[in-house]
Parts: structure tokens; sequence; C-alpha cells
């Protein structure tokens, strides 16, 4: 993707400088400003060309999308400031025979640059804009495209390690009319064992669940955990919601919590793992922190995986709308999530 990218930037960047601008400078009046005052061509030209790069750089769509407006309103302001102070630039006089004459054709000169130098200005500000929405509009198909790709292959590989839900579900309650009364340790493991199951079934083709539902699947999961890891892995939860109804994406958290047990939990040796998520006002923080307990070259080897494939999947599902901050540091293994869930709202 990111190549596709590059290569769309570099063929919008060379038919600007080389096609765009030429044909500004050659076809209309800036072609005469070399004679009037050299310097001052140079620094008109060079100043259109910066304003094309300073605004892709600064991401414009993103910010009017975002309604960013004072950062708008103050980058418009410093643009056109900096258009009027070149109109300023003192040019030397016409000479004429008459002296009244030699200063109205002065002014008119002026004048004719000044509108020049705005047009110009204005045309290169359109194609800047033009590009950079269609740039971020093809960067956010790339990206839909990619999520929809995943989940195909998520929901193929379903389909086909699938059995009928019916028959699973009946064959495991004759299971578990089997494990009554035998333990109850084993009776609690196969009913949140189910209950991730039905889960998992019930929200395969749906793109949205609640995150009371999301927040139940990982205390059962944790809970279904600690039960395999015993006494040794010790796991602080703490959940702080204002709208239990907020729409999230099944299992968003799932990659994360699966890592820190991957990880940091262990049957042997006491270890802690924490897990935090809180909500407040359509901003969601989600972190998880534990320590490295495998090998942390084969830690550093296999974590990416997982930790890829969710980035994509959150670039395609909010883009611009989330961060995901991960550290490594003395033998601690840190994940913060941010979504701002207001956008899809």
């Amino acid at each position: 993707m990111k190549s596709l990218e590059h290569k769309t930037n570099l063929i919008f960047d060379l038919f600007f400088c080389i096609i765009i601008m030429p044909l500004l400078v050659i076809l209309g009046p800036a072609r005469f400003w070399w004679g009037i005052s050299p310097v001052f061509s140079c620094l008109a030209i060079i100043y259109l060309y910066a304003c094309y790069f300073i605004t892709k750089m600064l991401h414009l769509p993103q910010l009017i999308l975002s309604r960013s407006y004072y950062k708008l309103g103050g980058l418009s302001l410093v643009f056109i400031s900096l258009t009027y102070l070149l109109t300023l630039y003192p040019f030397p006089e016409v000479d004429f025979v008459i002296p009244s004459m030699s200063e109205y054709q002065t002014r008119v000169r002026n004048y004719n640059v000044t509108i020049t130098v705005w047009l110009m200005f204005l045309a290169v500000m359109w194609y800047s804009l033009t590009v950079a929405f269609i740039k971020e509009l093809y960067h956010r198909l790339l990206l839909q495209n990619i999520v929809e790709s995943q989940r195909d292959k998520a929901e193929l590989a379903l389909y086909k390690a699938q059995i009928n839900p019916h028959f699973l579900f009946n064959t495991l309650n004759s299971l578990y009319s089997l494990i009554i009364g035998t333990s109850q340790k084993a009776e609690d493991a196969f009913i949140k064992f189910t209950e991730l199951l039905k889960y998992t079934y019930t929200t395969a083709n749906r793109d949205w669940v609640t995150i009371a539902d999301e927040i139940d699947y990982i205390n059962n999961y944790i809970d279904l955990q600690l039960i395999r890891f015993d006494k040794h892995t010790n796991v602080v939860r703490t959940y702080s919601v204002d709208n239990h109804a907020a729409a999230i994406p099944p299992m968003i958290f799932l990659t994360f919590v699966e890592n820190a047990f991957k990880y940091g939990a262990s049957s042997s040796r006491n270890c802690d793992i924490i897990i935090k998520l809180h909500l407040n006002r359509g901003m969601l923080l989600f972190e998880t922190q534990n320590m490295i307990v495998r090998h942390s070259d084969e830690f550093r080897k296999d974590m990416p995986i997982g930790i890829d494939n969710c980035r994509n999947r959150l670039s395609g599902l909010y883009p611009d709308d989330y961060s995901l901050n991960i550290k490594d540091e003395d033998g601690l293994f840190n994940v913060e999530l941010k979504i701002n869930l207001n956008r899809n709202e």
C-alpha cells in the first residue's frame, strides 16, 4: 500500500512541478516579471512551490474533516499574510517621458503584478487542496480494501473450520451434563469456554458490538486463562465506562489481551498483568501492561504479527481517529490505545 501511495504522490508532484507551474508562468503575465525584477520572479516562483509542498505536508483534508477550525484559520491567515507581503515587493519605477505618466504606469504595473500573484496563489492552493483530497480519498479506499480483505479471509477461515453451531452447542450441553458435580472449577471453566464460543459465533458476521458485551468477553477470557495459570499470575482489571451501549468493533482488544497472557503469564513464577479500559464522552482509552516472561528474542520475533494486523484493522475503521503506542522497556510491555468513537456516530 505504501508503495502505491508513494508512486501516486510522486506523479502528482511531478505534474505540478513540470507542467502546472511552468504553464502558469509561461502563459500568464508572470513571464514579464523577469524583465522587471529577476529577484522578485525567483522569489515568487519559490514561494508558490513552497505553498504547494507545505500545504501537502500540513494534511489539510484531515484538519477539515476533523473540524479543526482554529488551526485552519491560523494557517489561512499565515498564507494570506505571506502572499500580501509578497505583493508589497518594491519594484523600480517605470521610466516615462512625462513624470505623471511614469507614476500612473508604475501603479498600473504594480496592480497587475498584485492581481497575478493572488491569482497564481489561488490556482496553486486549489490544485494543492484538490490533490490532497484525492490522495486522502485514495488512502482511505486502500485502507478499506485491506480491512475488507482481512475480514473476508477471516470469514473464509471461520467458514472452513466451522462446525454446525447447533451440533456444537448441543454437544457442549451434553458434555456439561457429564461434568456437573465432578468439579466446581471444571464447571466454571466449561461455562466460560462456552460463552466465549457463543460470542465468537454471534459476532462473526457483525461489524459492531456494545462495549459492555466486549468487556464481558474480555472478562470470560481472562477468567479462563487464570484457571490455567492458577495463582502465579495476578491480573488487575480496571473498567470505567460512561456509556455501556457505545458501539465498537468486536474483539478489537483481544489481540492485546492475548499477547499479555501469551508473553506475560506464567504457571511457575509470580507475574502481574494490568488491563485498563476507560470511556468518557466518546474518548476510549485501553491499556495493558505485562512482564515479558518469555525469552526477549522470542517475544520480539513473534509479537509484531498480531499487532500489525490489529493496527491495519484500526487504520481502516478509525483513520486519523486513533493512536496506538507500544513500549518495550525494562522488561515491561505496555500498550496504549486511544480511539475517538464520536466520529463513527
